[in-house]
């Protein structure tokens, strides 16, 4: 029994975004009769999608391609800080138009490794958080940038120009920021690592592919979707959007993603109000605060505690203290310019 509750305990701790997404799914279930509708909760195809871009990033893993591409960056790159400010806007300009959850899961293994061969895993935890604001400010660009836009936009037929004009502000501000940031990364010269043949393996190639995708973050999402689902058909927190939402959208966005995620909050709010350019301004606001904002906050930290599990508290403090700073900021921005 003590062996059973030891290691229930330390799969807790490896798994503790999978384990509590779990428990509070499984809670909200007593609240609503169970029904088949849980599977239409979970959105299927965000799903696959990540699964196929996992086991894309897994082979390119296996097959050396990041190896061989972190080498030829690192010839190219003269001290850490430019590495960072390289690596963190990587993942600014490509979530603009392979949204930020696609971005993370390519570029945070990438610079993870690329750290690691210059010796500078100290700068690893930096480097993902600001990676993961920084993927959530390009997002904001174009409405395809991140699936929370891309609900907008259908719903609400806000051009592609009042779209990036609406916010403009805050993506100004949050570059800002982020290059303010950077800069406390130290200007060391780069140690190149030793250059020595990279070989690449076939045995058990499939195999380790499919071993290597995180099963656990696609097991989140499906509780996060289940927990998501009960508490839109829940009377009490209908009813207590339907009371309090009028006129209130940029703050409930806020508040609404810091619990749910700005996802199904640009599905919830978008239900309760039309002042859409408001909820436009809340849910993207409301990516930057918890670990569960977004969802692609979520996918960040899984990858790194895969790849650095000695860096899962210290990397929750930086990321939390970072992302409720730039949290207040915009929602300063916000109080000026309305």
């Amino acid at each position: 029994m003590n062996d059973v509750i030891a290691k229930s305990f330390d799969f807790f701790k490896k798994e503790i975004v999978f384990s509590v997404s779990l428990v509070l799914a499984i809670v909200s279930c007593f609240f609503l009769k169970p029904s088949f509708d849980y599977f239409n909760y979970i959105n299927w195809d965000t799903l696959i999608l990540l699964f196929i871009i996992m086991l894309i990033v897994e082979v390119l893993k296996n097959l050396a391609v990041f190896e061989i591409l972190v080498r030829k960056l690192l010839t190219k790159i003269g001290n850490t800080r430019s590495l960072v400010l390289l690596l963190v806007f990587t993942c600014f300009f490509s979530s603009i138009f392979i949204t930020n959850d696609v971005s993370l899961i390519i570029f945070v293994p990438f610079s993870i490794l690329a750290l690691r061969k210059v010796e500078r895993t100290d700068l690893i935890i930096l480097t993902v958080a600001l990676q993961t604001i920084a993927a959530n400010v390009g997002c904001m660009v174009l409405p395809i940038g991140a699936p929370h836009n891309i609900v907008m936009y259908t719903v609400s037929n806000v051009s592609f120009e009042s779209f990036f004009l609406l916010l403009l502000p805050y993506i100004v501000v949050s570059v800002i920021f982020l290059v303010v940031v950077s800069f406390f990364a130290p200007k060391d010269e780069i140690a190149l690592p030793a250059v020595s043949k990279v070989e690449i393996s076939y045995e058990n190639f499939f195999k380790r592919v499919f071993l290597g995708v995180d099963y656990f973050l696609l097991l989140t999402f499906i509780a996060l979707f289940i927990l998501i689902g009960n508490l839109e058909n829940i009377s009490f927190f209908t009813s207590l959007f339907e009371r309090y939402i009028a006129g209130n959208e940029v703050i409930w966005g806020v508040i609404a993603s810091q619990v749910i995620s700005n996802v199904p909050s640009a599905m919830l709010l978008s239900g309760f109000s039309t002042n859409y350019e408001a909820i436009i301004i809340g849910i993207n606001i409301g990516g930057f605060g918890t670990l569960i904002a977004s969802m692609a906050n979520l996918i960040s930290y899984k990858i790194l505690i895969r790849e650095c599990d000695e860096f899962k508290i210290r990397y929750l403090l930086v990321f939390t203290v970072l992302n409720v700073v730039l949290l207040v900021i915009l929602l300063g921005v916000w109080f000026l310019t309305s």
